[in-house]
């Protein structure tokens, strides 16, 4: 392989995880108020497959998946001064646009990443971001969580569930968390101070919520209005074909609905960090596959029975 070109994980054609292949292409150069980072790790999300299947919004292929990085400073472009060559860094890619991350290098701009925390690897910081990024602007940005307000988390052992889970803890809420039976103890172990079986339990039995956090489908995301107090707030992803019905209930009932759409952001990213940093924000790493096992990773996410994230790693 040329010094200049690098692996990656691409696809000619839209489908299934088969679709994905290694390639050998053009390092990326960097350019003015961006870092070209050495990629350790990157993330692994429901929302790759959605893009692998669909082009949804990179169009039709063939591109390289990945929004979730962490690695080495490799070089900086003019003008960056937030970072030097050798320093650990972690960040979302420019979601929805800015893919990238199965590739042994990325080039971004620098205030899309902050300096990993000593305190976890690069596997692990890789499993953060976007996940942790949509948990942050859901529950800090939107619904303004504050001490002793009661959230309830649909799918506390998710990608952004188990992380949702823990921000919603450092900032003191008190958290009723939905799993499977199975997964209870583990969603309690994060944190969830009433777990429920949504497979057995009625999620409308659960009161004086001031805040849902809906990151399923599904029909308890609909019944989960009426565990909010009147004021309260339901968020939830990019409203899809259901969400017209969740705004008129919620409205009947004088609560909110409210859809995010994750963005790159460097003072979430800090806040993020710091919680990293105090032992009050750990992913759980459900497996990490090789780069080049990518069609595998992506196979064991769309279970849709995965407890933490799935990363890859390029050190062979």
């Amino acid at each position: 392989m040329s010094a200049e070109n690098m692996r990656a994980i691409s696809q000619s054609t839209l489908g299934e995880p088969s679709v994905l292949h290694e390639v050998e292409v053009e390092r990326p150069q960097v350019g003015a108020g961006q870092i070209l980072v050495a990629v350790r790790a990157a993330g692994v999300n429901p929302a790759d497959g959605h893009h692998r299947r669909s082009g949804l919004f990179l169009g039709e292929p063939p591109f390289t998946l990945g929004w979730d990085v962490s690695g080495v400073v490799k070089e900086v472009g003019v003008g960056v001064s937030l970072f030097c060559p050798g320093d650990e860094v972690f960040g979302m890619l420019p979601f929805p646009y800015g893919a990238g991350a199965y590739a042994e290098y990325v080039v971004g701009p620098v205030r899309a990443f902050v300096g990993k925390p000593e305190v976890i690897s690069h596997v692990e910081a890789a499993a953060l971001p976007l996940a942790a990024l949509t948990a942050w602007q859901a529950l800090v940005d939107t619904a303004r969580v504050e001490p002793d307000q009661r959230v309830l988390v649909l799918g506390a052992a998710g990608g952004v569930g188990h992380l949702a889970v823990q921000i919603a803890k450092a900032r003191g809420a008190v958290v009723v968390g939905t799993a499977s039976a199975s997964k209870l103890d583990f969603i309690r172990g994060l944190g969830v101070d009433e777990a429920i079986d949504y497979q057995a339990g009625d999620i409308t039995e659960v009161r004086d919520v001031d805040i849902v956090l809906a990151f399923i489908g599904g029909d308890d995301r609909l019944r989960s209005l009426e565990t909010l107090k009147p004021g309260g707030v339901l968020v939830t992803s990019v409203p899809d074909e259901e969400f017209s019905s969740v705004v008129s209930r919620a409205t009947e009932l004088d609560v909110r609905a409210a859809a995010v759409f994750v963005e790159h952001d460097r003072a979430a990213m800090e806040g993020i960090a710091s919680l990293v940093a105090d032992g009050r924000l750990r992913p759980v790493i459900a497996d990490v596959y090789p780069l080049s096992d990518a069609a595998k990773a992506h196979s064991q996410i769309e279970t849709g029975r995965v407890s933490g994230k799935l990363v890859l790693t390029t050190q062979r």
